[in-house]
């Protein structure tokens, strides 16, 4: 993988709970922060990286672009901007955040603002977040499949999308799977439940180490301290997880998706 395996989340962290966050997360041994544009929180996670003592040098930090700033000129400025408030002077993965259909701003323009960005070294890698099977195979058409660290989607047992993750695994594109507890609704799924009793692990830990196993990438995300270091344990738990345990979790596949917003989300596969 050209991305972290295991990181943590902001998504939903506003003012001092996400630099609690964030914060914490690094104290416990975090070295991969996913935020967005949109989250309204990169000053924050900024200001927990800086109190963090650890060095730039030994973090990967993620940002996304929100759709109001896909046009050519408006995409460098908007990552400018980011930059200036997580502190830095460039991320390590800079993300389309939605394809967003419609919004009057053609992909090929976006993909190419995207790359320019790069080439001038505001972001070490670019990706796309959200992309069904078709915008996917319009990106590698734009940008080649090479210069596309990730997708970053909707995934969890009870959501598995099995058929775009097997198109992006084919492409060399890395999963990185976000909403993995899809809400904590898995958490008290019996046939978890059972795993995690068998494992003495938690059914957090199971669903992460599920996604692990299959070769995602995570961002969990929390705000309390003893959440954040036991779904750390999950990188643990992965390799233990066997054929029947997996075999069970993929039972589990009910299309529920959680995040769907209109005008923004693809049709889905």
């Amino acid at each position: 993988m050209r991305i972290p395996a295991f990181g943590v989340g902001t998504f939903r962290l506003a003012g001092q709970a996400a630099v609690d966050s964030v914060r914490t997360a690094l104290e416990l041994g975090y070295r991969s922060v996913d935020t967005a544009q949109i989250y309204g929180n990169e000053v924050e996670v900024g200001q927990a990286i800086a109190d963090s003592g650890v060095a730039r040098s030994d973090l990967f930090l993620t940002t996304k672009i929100w759709t109001a700033h896909y046009a050519r000129a408006d995409l460098a400025a908007s990552l400018h901007a980011s930059l200036d408030k997580l502190r830095t002077d460039h991320v390590d993965l800079t993300l389309i955040h939605w394809p967003a259909p419609g919004n009057g701003v053609a992909l090929t323009e976006t993909m190419e603002a995207l790359l320019e960005a790069k080439a001038q070294g505001l972001t070490r890698q670019i990706g796309i977040s959200n992309f069904n099977i078709d915008y996917t195979r319009q990106a590698i058409a734009i940008a080649g499949k090479d210069a596309i660290a990730t997708n970053q989607i909707e995934l969890s047992p009870y959501l598995q999308n099995r058929k775009l993750v097997a198109f992006l695994q084919e492409q060399g594109i890395a999963v990185t799977s976000y909403m993995t507890l899809a809400y904590g609704k898995v958490l008290q799924d019996p046939v978890l439940v059972r795993i995690a009793a068998r494992h003495d692990a938690t059914v957090a830990q199971v669903a992460l180490a599920w996604a692990l196993q299959l070769g995602y990438a995570v961002i969990p995300s929390s705000t309390q301290r003893a959440n954040l270091a036991s779904n750390l344990l999950a990188r643990e738990l992965a390799p233990r997880l066997d054929r029947d345990d997996m075999a069970a979790i993929a039972t589990l596949e009910r299309n529920g998706r959680e995040v769907s917003p209109a005008g923004l989300a693809p049709e889905w596969d």
